[in-house]
């Protein structure tokens, strides 16, 4: 199961994945029925969650809602930390994910726009380089694992900044790896080579520890959320949350 994901996660392109693996999954759900791991989002309980990756993680994927780490640990910093999902907020959701877009689209406090240049789940056609809406528009910017594949990152951050309304924020993950500086070089156009050096045929960087310092050059004002320790270690454990995952959360800057 491992290895068939991690194939099919490396080579079937995101928009289709997108389209079929709902269906699929939903299917593999019957073989993990249990009450070890539960997700936060959906409230499925399972023996344990499945396999994901392109390095397959065991107790990722929420086989019901298509929930990873990550997406579980900002739902419940949302619930916990934010007014997200009480107050009257315009939320831009770039390259929104299955797990949330319909559960935010059902919130009656939220005027919810998704956009994605490419994704079939988004509503808005839109290249982050240059977002149509006017300046200060925004309350809430979700931007998760899409920075890592973009030309110009900073130029996106900035354009996020510019939309933002003053007292706007954001959540704004990617992959970021135990090194010190982000690699990045535009002349590596091949697929396999960027593999090889970014971890992924799409990717066009590999971000290091300097990520938040880096998106700060755009204006937008970083913090390096430790929220993952706050929470108990048992429901760390029956969430399936990567217990040192950083929540890069962002103001509005100058």
């Amino acid at each position: 199961m491992k290895s068939i994901i991690s194939q099919v996660v490396r080579f079937v392109p995101r928009p289709v994945l997108q389209r079929i693996s709902p269906a699929f999954l939903h299917l593999l759900s019957f073989l993990n029925k249990g009450k070890e791991v539960e997700c936060p989002i959906c409230s499925k309980e399972y023996r344990k969650f499945l396999p994901y990756g392109r390095v397959a993680r065991e107790n990722a994927l929420c086989p019901n809602c298509l929930a990873l780490e990550r997406h579980r640990l900002m739902w419940l910093f949302l619930k916990e930390k934010t007014p997200f999902f009480s107050a009257s907020l315009k939320v831009l959701h770039v390259a929104p994910e299955h797990c949330f877009i319909h559960r935010f689209e059902a919130l009656p406090n939220l005027e919810y726009i998704t956009a994605d240049i490419e994704s079939p789940l988004a509503k808005v056609k839109m290249d982050v380089h240059e977002i149509p809406f006017p300046d200060d528009s925004f309350d809430v910017i979700f931007c998760n694992h899409v920075l890592e594949h973009v030309e110009d990152d900073i130029r996106a951050c900035s354009e996020f900044n510019r939309v933002l309304k003053p007292s706007g924020w954001g959540i704004l993950q990617s992959p970021v790896y135990k090194m010190d500086k982000t690699l990045e070089d535009k002349s590596v156009t091949d697929p396999a080579e960027r593999e090889k050096l970014f971890g992924q045929r799409d990717h066009v960087r590999k971000f290091g520890l300097d990520y938040a310092q880096r998106l700060r050059r755009s204006g937008l004002q970083i913090e390096e959320n430790q929220f993952v320790y706050e929470l108990p270690v048992d429901l760390v454990k029956k969430y399936a949350l990567a217990p040192t995952e950083t929540l890069y959360v962002c103001k509005k800057g100058n």
